[in-house]
């Protein structure tokens, strides 16, 4: 197993990359490929005593800023990082690309390089969320900002497969986001694809509000990419909120600072749970192989987890169950008419 991951994707590469690249190919026992300017992959592990001896290298001149056009990945910026790495991965060279780049860029490639499953409408961004119990999976998160119904059934369908392939639960929960519970609720596209719900081959229970999503109510949570970033971006903001909330209660005196210590274990559990970094990153469904968004922030713990998540989704066969699941989706549809 080859992971190929974009050595200068992100604001910490490719210090950070190389990393969580070392201690990933030590844990799992995979290939790495990192993908980017050797000389400077090299410089930068050389200058912070790091052994690369066991990574591969690609080199690739170019880098997709985050300014670029998303299309210069297909176009202007063949040899970029993230470019050549979607290449590879196309090629049969890789199983899984890793990248904390441009979140436009990669779509563009994953979409156009890598290519869709076929059937798929459009690949969606997955984000997993944390909650009282398990994570729950966001899609899409900001790939796709208007959607038809049809998308919004497909995204439930390639959400509840992955968490059943790879997260391992059991006939997941699928619920489309809302304003409300109720049926009637909605724009004509929820209205719509509520109905389309009820047929899919998914456990699907309905509309969920957003203040529900951090309370186990659903595993799988679908929205346009507009509405879904929105739900993404205050659930993060909201956790930081939290933290310093908590940071400042317990430092006010020497009292609260005694319960600090001895809260501290279920203060580290709670940190954990909000950390992105646990995660890896958000899998891109709907492409043909394993393409992993890491956060733009990513450390070298996040991209160890990114690898660690990049490897259980080719192990889970999920993209061989999302194609079966769509064929016979269509063959379905067909037959009815």
């Amino acid at each position: 197993m080859n992971i190929v991951m974009d050595a200068f994707g992100g604001d910490n590469a490719p210090l950070e990359v190389i990393k969580g690249a070392i201690d990933a190919q030590r844990e799992f026992n995979v290939d790495i490929t990192l993908v980017g300017d050797e000389a400077k992959i090299k410089a930068c592990a050389d200058e912070n005593r790091l052994d690369i001896s066991n990574l591969k290298i690609r080199h690739a001149d170019g880098v997709i800023e985050i300014c670029d056009d998303p299309k210069s990945v297909i176009k202007s910026k063949k040899n970029s990082s993230m470019a050549v790495g979607l290449q590879m991965l196309a090629d049969g060279e890789g199983d899984a690309f890793v990248s904390a780049g441009s979140t436009a860029a990669l779509l563009v490639g994953g979409t156009f390089i890598v290519k869709r499953i076929k059937g798929v409408k459009r690949p969606a961004l997955a984000t997993l969320l944390p909650t009282t119990d398990k994570p729950t999976m966001l899609l899409d998160s900001g790939a796709n900002a208007e959607c038809r119904p049809e998308i919004l059934v497909q995204f439930g369908v390639m959400g509840s497969i992955y968490m059943n392939k790879v997260m391992k639960m059991n006939d997941p929960k699928v619920a489309l986001a809302n304003i409300g519970a109720e049926e009637s609720k909605g724009r004509p596209v929820e209205l719509e694809a509520y109905q389309q719900f009820k047929t899919a081959p998914v456990n699907f229970t309905g509309n969920i509000e957003a203040r529900y999503i951090p309370f186990d109510e659903a595993d799988v949570v679908v929205a346009d990419g507009f509405c879904g970033n929105l739900i993404l971006k205050t659930y993060e903001g909201m956790g930081k909120f939290f933290s310093n909330e908590l940071k400042g209660m317990f430092s006010k005196n020497a009292k609260t600072k005694l319960a600090a210590a001895i809260m501290m274990g279920a203060i580290k559990d709670f940190k954990k749970k909000l950390d992105y970094s646990e995660y890896g990153g958000a899998p891109l469904l709907g492409t043909r192989r394993a393409v992993i968004k890491a956060h733009g922030s990513s450390n070298a713990k996040a991209f160890y987890n990114a690898v660690r998540q990049a490897r259980l989704f080719i192990e889970s066969n999920a993209i061989n169950e999302i194609s079966e699941s769509l064929a016979a989706m269509k063959q379905s549809d067909e037959a009815e008419d």
